[in-house]
């Protein structure tokens, strides 16, 4: 498992889903710059202490990122509102990144979950 598998899974993703994610790989690693890059259930994961904390994936209309919980999402109420989301995931266009201080709360709320914070 290393940050090398990560690269293999976006060089298979197109244009402009590949930038968008690499934008977002790279903000998750400016909150957690020492997290382990794996793939996890076929997608991109980042551990901290051997627990998942973020995650993303690309599909065919819409990119995901993925707390890994079933409760981030709902903690962040408004922060969060304007996406489409499923309870374990939040859609974003495929030429836009997230904010980069979205995903700091992101992975902050999922950090402190674990009692990693």
């Amino acid at each position: 498992m290393s940050a090398e598998e990560i690269d293999g899974y976006l060089a298979s993703v197109e244009e402009p889903k590949r930038s968008t994610l690499e934008a977002l790989r790279r903000s998750i690693l400016e909150v957690v710059p020492d997290a382990e890059q794996c793939i996890s259930y076929g997608m991109p994961a980042f551990k901290v202490q051997g627990k998942t904390i973020a995650g993303f994936a690309a599909f065919k209309d819409h990119l995901s990122y993925l707390p890994h919980s079933g409760s981030v999402l709902g903690e962040l109420g408004d922060e969060v509102a304007g996406y489409r989301m499923t309870k374990g995931s939040l859609h974003f266009d495929i030429d836009q990144p997230l904010p980069g201080d979205l995903v700091r709360r992101l992975v902050e709320t999922k950090k402190q979950q674990l009692g990693l914070s």
